[in-house]
């Protein structure tokens, strides 16, 4: 496909009405793939946090999933070798994802449930048409607008149900919004044209090196001498979480992004709180409402109208 094809072929995708159905064959498995393991790991997380500090926790993670990335690129004879200005891009976009977005993420793990850990919609589309040119139809926002509120309504219940610390809840949405803000520019970065001229498991890997650089750096200031847990239990957890949740899914997410935009990409991190928010039922004792149960409605209601908007 010349790139002159390929330009009309993703204004295609990003500005004509719901996406066509050779499109949608293309990102159903990825997107679903993506949306079920990332909806598994705020439980995973939380069961880390008992064991080693969060720092030593994602520079491991991080580390694992870097080197399986690079050897996956190695096994697929993928370019390796990086300009100074692509290996920029992947150090920042492992600054963004891999160290920002995941130390606030293991911060808000602390102080609220785990399926309000995720909320990327907003800043994926307004960075999007910002720096990509994804321009914005009245229905998409409308869509996304209700779901926030929906997001916004089980924040509410979630605030309610901690009279007794209130302000933790507080450190965990603000922990929350930033790393959903770190995590939503490395998404955008993703999708920058020169960034897509590097393949994508030498992107995804060297962005993970980079980031866990600097989670080791970062550890070692601030919680010490690497800690081990001996115990099989945290290093099965750590691996789920470096070689599925990580080595898989990011470049199952990034090929959505690069598809359909970084706008309707980031509903699989909208779905992901709901999903989690049933594990957290079943595993955490989470309790529902009925101001949480319309906030799920409509978070759902927001997605079906956005996914069925023109992005124009």
């Amino acid at each position: 496909m010349t790139t002159g094809a390929l330009h009309k072929e993703e204004a295609t995708i990003r500005d004509g009405p719901p996406l066509p159905r050779r499109v949608q064959a293309r990102v159903l498995v990825p997107f679903t793939v993506v949306t079920l393991i990332w909806s598994s790991t705020w439980l995973v997380i939380r069961d880390e946090l008992d064991a080693v500090s969060p720092a030593w926790s994602i520079a491991y993670r991080f580390t694992i999933a870097g080197a399986a990335m690079l050897a996956y690129a190695i096994a697929m004879r993928s370019r390796l070798r990086l300009t100074r200005v692509e290996l920029v891009w992947a150090g920042t976009i492992g600054l963004a994802q891999y160290v920002l977005n995941y130390g606030f993420v293991y911060a808000a793990e602390v102080h609220i449930a785990s399926g309000l850990v995720a909320l990327l919609i907003v800043p994926n589309a307004i960075l999007g048409w910002l720096f990509l040119g994804e321009r914005l139809s009245r229905r998409f926002l409308l869509g996304a607008g209700i779901a926030v509120l929906g997001l916004a309504l089980l924040f509410g219940h979630e605030w309610r149900g901690a009279a007794a610390r209130p302000h933790a809840v507080l450190l965990g949405v603000g922990f929350t919004l930033l790393a959903t803000l770190a995590a939503s520019v490395a998404n955008v970065m993703s999708a920058a044209p020169r960034v897509r001229a590097v393949p994508m498991p030498t992107l995804v890997g060297s962005g993970m090196i980079a980031g866990a650089v600097v989670d080791i750096a970062y550890a070692a200031a601030t919680a010490g001498p690497p800690r081990f847990d001996l115990g099989g239990g945290y290093w099965l957890a750590t691996c789920y979480l470096a070689l599925v949740a990580s080595t898989l899914a990011f470049p199952l997410y990034y090929h959505v992004i690069r598809t359909i935009g970084s706008a309707r990409a980031a509903y699989s991190s909208l779905l992901t709180p709901f999903l989690a928010m049933a594990l957290s039922t079943v595993f955490e004792g989470y309790r529902w409402s009925a101001q949480a149960a319309v906030g799920c409605l409509l978070a759902i209601l927001g997605l079906f109208v956005a996914l069925r908007a023109r992005i124009a």
